[in-house]
């Protein structure tokens, strides 16, 4: 089996595809299990393997595809034991700290097991535009295997917003990722959101730090009226801010896809569509477990001797 997995906000995911040699084939189904962060800040190393092989239903791993964290100490796929400082610039940064990721990724490089690590996206990725560099980081690395999955089925050219405890827009063009919009930057999600004048003072008076107020500046975290409708207002504008970069690449013809655990409702695909009614583009949804089945995907691709993801080199 191909495993991937999602560090994401609230939760690990973990995605099993069977092996294989048709390295072209769409999946079709895989295997889900997911742990909550705060459960696995409280297991053992070898609670947390065994509890990933038995939530998959299986004993043999070929190749697993991590992500963790932010994923911008590096900016190729590489083996885990090649990677240091578990892949980041330095500790710290935008979002909570719970311990569970940390926790899972020391568990599965201790075991042993075969693992690739993917990096985020950031100012020193050569696959990202040059203009998006001028800000530091344009996504975590699951974002890549949200893509990844999304390119499997067939899309070349698309913008894929993930709206969940935050909102991370990116965009694909030639099946190479160019670019994104960052948790901190555009959109708030339902718990995380971009510092506006006010927490800038907060921040200022000490009232709070700078991830505090980051981690509380979402839709549902600062209670605002209509919360859902206004984070979908807000996620259609940083969709249709991408329209910039794909016309500026020359592409008319693209798809816009939402995942996310808002994201994937089909009541917010239908206030996004509606807002984007001006835009000539196709509107899908795709599972929030996309993002695990796609690095599940890039371990298989890699296994198989695929030299680059979406524009990231791999380096094995």
């Amino acid at each position: 089996m191909f495993v991937g997995v999602d560090h994401g906000t609230t939760g690990i995911r973990f995605a099993g595809i069977n092996a294989g040699v048709n390295t072209d084939a769409v999946t079709e189904s895989a295997k889900i299990f997911e742990l909550l962060r705060s459960e696995a800040a409280e297991m053992t190393p070898d609670a947390i393997v065994s509890s990933i092989k038995k939530g998959l239903g299986t004993d043999t791993i070929e190749l697993i595809a991590m992500t963790y964290s932010m994923g911008d100490g590096f900016s190729k796929i590489m083996d885990m034991n090649n990677v240091p400082d578990r892949g980041l610039r330095c500790e710290g940064g935008a979002g909570t700290i719970v311990g569970g990721g940390t926790n899972v990724f020391d568990a599965i490089k201790g075991a042993g097991l075969p693992v690739i690590l993917i990096p985020g996206l950031h100012a020193d990725c050569d696959n990202i535009d040059p203009r998006m560099k001028f800000f530091s980081h344009c996504g975590s690395p699951e974002k890549v295997g949200a893509a990844y999955h999304v390119y499997k089925k067939g899309f070349d050219n698309f913008v894929m917003s993930d709206v969940s405890s935050n909102t991370v827009t990116i965009c694909v063009v030639n099946g190479v990722i160019i670019g994104g919009i960052d948790a901190c930057i555009g959109a708030p999600g339902l718990r995380q959101g971009p510092i506006d004048l006010q927490l800038i003072r907060d921040i200022d008076a000490g009232k709070l730090s700078a991830n505090e107020a980051f981690s509380n500046a979402g839709v549902m975290s600062k209670r605002v009226v209509h919360a859902i409708d206004t984070l979908a207002f807000l996620v259609a504008m940083e969709l249709s801010a991408m329209h910039v970069v794909m016309h500026d690449y020359g592409i008319t013809d693209y798809a816009v896809f939402l995942t996310g655990s808002e994201g994937e409702k089909r009541r917010f695909k239908d206030r996004i569509s509606r807002l984007m009614g001006f835009k000539k583009v196709e509107l899908y949804t795709v599972t929030r477990y996309s993002a695990a089945i796609g690095c599940a995907e890039i371990a298989k691709d890699v296994y198989y001797g695929k030299k680059t993801i979406m524009g990231i080199p791999v380096e094995l």
